[in-house]
């Protein structure tokens, strides 16, 4: 016999090795049957998280050359500038598109609206359509 073969464990359960049960010398007694009665949420909890804030979402071209620029404004004051900035980092990455942090207004290239409502939601927030 090889060396190979002389290192292989039986998994038919004939062997010695594997017959040994390691949790067969803990005790139980004393431990529940069945899971513990986990408490239920209230309904309002069920219902809705309550939203970061509202943000509104604008498509802009006038006064860019021509370019589509999708800008985010109004975000609550007390959200930090360090939060905005790695918002503005996120949505860059999810939309594929380059984008600033002008004050406390995010600009991302391009007509991104509709992926940025979703992702909005989802941080959240409460994205409302803004503009014409």
């Amino acid at each position: 016999m090889s060396k190979r073969s002389q290192d292989k464990i039986s998994t038919n359960g004939t062997g010695s090795v594997l017959a040994n049960n390691p949790f067969g010398a803990l005790n139980i007694g004393g431990l529940p049957s069945r899971p513990m009665h986990q408490p239920t949420r209230s309904k309002a909890l069920e219902k809705k998280a309550k939203s970061k804030g509202r943000v509104e979402v604008r498509r802009e071209k006038a006064g860019r050359g021509g370019k589509i620029v999708t800008t985010l404004r109004e975000f609550p004051s007390c959200i930090p500038l360090k939060e905005l900035e790695a918002i503005t980092f996120k949505f860059k990455k999810s939309c594929a598109c380059g984008g600033t942090l002008k004050g406390r207004v995010i600009e991302l290239q391009g007509d991104v609206c509709d992926r940025v409502m979703t992702e909005l939601e989802m941080l959240g927030y409460k994205p409302v359509r803004a503009g014409g």
